[in-house]
């Protein structure tokens, strides 16, 4: 189902604090990993937000998820400080691990690795 403008609206709001509270409010919390939010996607009652990060420098980036998601309502707090006059209430979080940059390069590195033999009469 196509998402409505107020659940873009307030997705694309989601998407550029929570950016921001990864890299300038609790930017030391992870180590010294950068966290990248990829997409907000809300769902309809804009009560949750399912949110994708994606990660450099970070070794294990399913073990980073899981510190986030036990961190998530001090993040939910730092965000409802932001977002709070904009919007009616703060959704809950859930974080996700955005692995589409991953899946990208080995799919590239797949048809990289292909010989696919010339037809007849194509010239070199």
């Amino acid at each position: 189902m196509k998402e409505s403008n107020r659940q873009l609206k307030v997705g694309k709001l989601i998407q550029k604090d929570l950016g921001d509270i990864f890299q300038k409010d609790i930017k030391g919390m992870f180590g010294k990993a950068f966290i990248t939010v990829t997409t907000v996607k809300m769902t309809p009652d804009l009560a949750l937000a399912k949110v994708y990060l994606s990660f450099l420098m970070a070794d294990k980036s399913e073990e980073m998820i899981e510190m986030i998601n036990q961190r998530k309502s001090e993040i939910r707090k730092i965000l409802g400080n932001k977002i709070g006059k904009q919007v009616r209430i703060v959704p809950d979080l859930i974080f996700y691990l955005d692995d589409s940059a991953a899946y990208a390069s080995r799919i590239d590195e797949i048809l990289g690795g292909l010989n696919i033999p010339k037809e007849d009469g194509e010239s070199q």
